[in-house]
């Protein structure tokens, strides 16, 4: 019974010694903010512009469409980030249609983020998880 209490005791020192409690970085202005993330989150909708992330043969590439399924041209800005460590790794700036050539990182989850700029000033924002072999 004193192992499982002294294993137990040690767990939960080190779950509460390694968690900083906050998920994202000034999560009170964010949250009084959220209205303004609600109507984004809106904007984009609305222009009904899909975006597909693949990661394949070294190249990351990218596939912005319309409601009608046609090419959105534009300039695509982006980055990679590790969910959880926060580690970032700089992209670039490309069209879609170039995509962007894999870096040399680590394996496991990596989350691509960016935003594609078409030439009237729409901007869609781009999310997508991708593993790394």
């Amino acid at each position: 019974m004193l192992v499982v209490v002294v294993v137990n005791g040690f767990m939960a020192y080190t779950a509460i010694s390694s968690f900083t409690g906050l998920t994202t970085g000034q999560a009170y202005d964010r949250g009084r903010a959220y209205n303004h993330v609600l109507a984004e989150a809106a904007r984009q909708d609305a222009l009904g512009w899909t975006a597909r992330v693949r990661l394949a043969g070294g190249r990351i590439t990218l596939a912005v469409t319309d409601r009608e399924g046609r090419p959105v041209p534009g300039v695509v800005e982006a980055y990679l980030q590790r969910p959880i460590e926060g580690t970032r790794v700089e992209l670039g700036t490309t069209t879609p249609r170039e995509g962007f050539a894999a870096p040399d990182i680590a394996s496991g989850q990596w989350e691509f983020r960016g935003h594609i700029l078409d030439g009237h000033g729409q901007r869609l924002d781009i999310r997508h998880r991708l593993i790394f072999p």
